[in-house]
């Protein structure tokens, strides 16, 4: 049975949300208990399960804050919507290896989410603008 948008739209708004408020085990509730986990480009690469995914966002809590996530569109399939959204906070740690001395920081995000029968996200696939990161925290 196919997920409807508007509860597609409900399951990713709560994980930005659990996101927006460094609620990690929030987070993790969102995923499937075998969930796909890909940050592309991520040092730990995809991971399996909500505990593979756990340490991901232990440091990108730590490393970033006060996260706002504006959705620009969304397009939809069957079981998955593709989401390109803008972050906006502060980066007080070191996200993505980069020094960040808790300076202001927006970057574009693409997620590509893939939903369970049970509602649940089965695969998350996230690319991140690296190089708006970059550009915004030099390295001195």
């Amino acid at each position: 049975m196919a997920l409807s948008r508007a509860e597609m739209d409900q399951k990713i708004d709560e994980h930005f949300d659990f996101e927006a408020r460094d609620d990690i085990d929030g987070v993790l509730a969102t995923l499937a208990p075998d969930a796909e986990h890909d940050i592309v480009g991520s040092p730990l690469g995809p991971t399996r399960g909500r505990d593979g995914a756990r340490p991901f966002y232990e440091g990108l809590f730590s490393d970033l804050s006060e996260g706002r996530v504006q959705t620009i569109r969304r397009l939809y399939g069957e079981d998955f919507l593709v989401d390109e959204s803008l972050w906006r906070g502060r980066a007080p740690g070191a996200p993505f290896g980069l020094v960040g001395k808790d300076r202001p920081l927006e970057f574009r995000l693409l997620h590509v989410i893939q939903f369970a029968e049970t509602g649940d996200i089965q695969r998350e696939n996230v690319w991140i603008d690296l190089a708006a990161i970059i550009d915004q925290l030099p390295q001195d």
